[in-house]
Order: structure tokens, then sequence, then C-alpha cells
């Protein structure tokens, strides 16, 4: 199906994605500056990872369990409404997106701020928080397009860069991405730290002897 590249909304919803990020940015360092590089750019991406969960998905949770966004008025609705362009799932208040969406704004953002807080205070469950926050970020992605794969993906509309590329691949790629890497990391600190600690008992044992 052929649809037009640009529309009255497709500009100020770019815009405000990007005014996002870089506020995101911005606050990620100020709480991260006494941490390493690294660290500092984990913040980074959980303060967006929070402002989207609570502000972009929980404003779309809302709009569909009390209507749809195609039938709600206002900047936040037209800026669903310029993504479900290329995925109509997002406008019409579709079951499967909706709960998994629900448990997403809710429960993902929260532990995003659990995390945060974590790795501020260099808290003991600062892995174990964010192994289970990435699991649920790449999980969700799973179920928002797998449904969609297995029927065809009669409701998505790859026929322009924007819509393929921008909208489809790289707003949800980067969920899948940026999730896989926590992951490795933590997987890496978790060996790591094991590793320490066994080097320490083999240590005290052979003392004892």
């Amino acid at each position: 199906m052929e649809s037009s590249i640009l529309s009255a909304t497709t500009i100020p919803a770019l815009i405000f994605a990007s005014i996002l990020f870089v506020v995101s940015i911005i606050v990620g360092l100020v709480l991260g500056r006494k941490l390493s590089s690294v660290e500092r750019l984990v913040v980074v991406w959980l303060v967006y990872d929070v402002v989207t969960h609570f502000i972009l998905e929980g404003v779309f949770v809302y709009y569909s369990l009390v209507g749809t966004v195609l039938t709600t008025d206002g900047f936040l609705a037209d800026v669903w409404k310029e993504y479900a362009r290329a995925d109509a799932r997002w406008g019409v208040s579709d079951p499967t997106i909706v709960s998994m969406e629900l448990l997403t704004a809710v429960f993902d953002g929260t532990l995003a701020v659990v995390l945060i807080y974590a790795i501020l205070g260099n808290k003991h469950y600062h892995h174990y928080v964010q192994i289970v926050l990435c699991v649920c970020e790449l999980y969700g992605g799973w179920m928002t397009f797998c449904p969609e794969w297995i029927t065809g993906s009669p409701n998505l509309d790859t026929s322009n860069f924007l819509f393929l590329w921008v909208y489809l691949v790289f707003f949800n790629g980067i969920w899948v991405v940026i999730p896989g890497a926590l992951m490795w990391q933590s997987w890496v600190a978790l060996r790591d730290q094991h590793t320490e600690l066994s080097t320490f008992k083999n240590r005290a044992r052979g003392k004892k002897k």
C-alpha cells in the first residue's frame, strides 16, 4: 500500500521525538556526572527509557483505554497518529499492543527508575534489575512484531523510507540493540564478580591450610 511520506504532523512529531532525546541526554549527563563514561551513557539511555515509557507510552495507553488514538485530539495524539501511518494497530487500540504497552509503560518505566537509582547509588541489585528490564524490553519488541509477521504484516506500511527505516526499524530497533548490549554488559560484570569472589575464596582456603 502506497502512502505519501509527509503529513501535517510528520515534522512536528519528529522534532518532538528529537527534543525528548536531547532532554534525556542533558538530564542523564547531569545525573551521571560522577560516573564512568560508559555508565553515564547508560544513565542517558535510561532517562530516555523513562521519558518514553511514562510520557509517550503512558499517554498511548490512556488514549487506547478511553477510546482510540485516531479518535483523540491533541498534540501527543497527533504524534501517535503519525506513527500509526506506519503501523495501523497503534491507531485503533489493538488489544495485543495495548496489553503489551500497559505492562511496558508501568512496569518497564518503573524498573528504569529503579535502575537509575541503583547505578547512581552503586547498589548490589544493579545488574539484576538491568537484566530484568532488558528482558522485558526485548520481549516487548518481540510481541509487537511477531504476531504481525505471523499474519503477513497486514497492518505495516513499508512503502517508503520514512515508514520502514525510521519509524519501524530505527525507533523499534534501538529497543533491541541497546537492551541487548546492556544484557551483555551485565553478563560480563556478573562473570567478573564471580571470578573475583572465587579467587578470593580460593586464597582464603589456601591461607587456612
